[in-house]
């Protein structure tokens, strides 16, 4: 059981270091702002189309929104299923923060 859980842990420090290298990436309005976050959830990259920045404050930072969020979202969804597959999902689907 010991040996089990040693070996469940090395998968999962391995698929930790793989998330610092996934890269995701999304846009909101047609491309207009574009986002690419790695897969511990951290912004590395955010693109205004110089078009945007032609319309109103509020929707530009609604497109702004939209992106991060679903750059996020993908990042952990993708995150935890990585995870997911490492532990046989014997965490039950729970979200581990950072994951």
């Amino acid at each position: 059981m010991l040996k089990q859980a040693r070996e469940i842990q090395k998968k999962i420090e391995h698929v930790q270091s793989e998330l610092e290298d996934l890269i995701v990436e999304t846009d909101s309005g047609g491309g207009m702002v574009q986002v690419s976050c790695n897969g511990k959830q951290e912004i590395l990259q955010l693109t205004i189309d110089p078009e945007a920045m032609k319309e109103e404050k509020e929707l530009l930072e609604d497109l702004i929104i939209s992106a991060v969020n679903k750059a996020l979202s993908k990042s952990q969804e993708e995150s935890q299923n990585r995870m997911n597959a490492v532990t046989g999902n014997m965490l039950g689907g729970m979200k581990i923060p950072g994951m």
